[in-house]
């Protein structure tokens, strides 16, 4: 009996590390994965964002899908932008993307001088080898 238990024991360290070795693996690889897949986006949000601050909103609008601009007019993108007040930030951070169905979202952090913080969440779709931006919407602050 003392012996199977030896046995159980010495069996169940290994496969629990055997576990634990395929799920860090599984992590490495998915994190890889989402790396390589999210190449380009940093890009994209910096022309959008200079786009923005120089006033070529409709270069701006341009890097939208189709999909995003039958949902949303330009008139109402111009409005929602200037809703966001974006000329009080000056610095912006972008925190892990996360990917979704084919989706990429990212968490945009605009910051201020001060201490006032603006979270956007962008939803990117890839079209033609391309990201386009999909979804633009206001996060509550975290």
């Amino acid at each position: 009996m003392e012996m199977d238990w030896v046995l159980f024991r010495d069996i169940g360290g290994k496969a629990l590390l055997a576990g634990a070795g395929a799920l860090l693996l599984y992590w490495t690889i998915s994190a890889v994965k989402l790396v390589l897949s999210a190449r380009g986006i940093n890009p994209l949000i910096k022309q959008f964002f200079t786009q923005v601050a120089s006033g070529q909103v409709d270069g701006a609008y341009l890097l939208t899908t189709k999909n995003y601009r039958s949902h949303v007019t330009r008139t109402q993108f111009i409005r929602f932008l200037v809703e966001l007040k974006l000329n009080k930030y000056r610095n912006l951070k972008s925190g892990r993307p996360r990917l979704e169905e084919n989706q990429l979202i990212l968490t945009v952090k605009l910051k201020s001088d001060g201490s006032e913080e603006l979270p956007l969440d962008f939803t990117f779709v890839k079209l033609d080898q391309q990201w386009r931006i999909d979804r633009i919407r206001k996060t509550a602050a975290a």
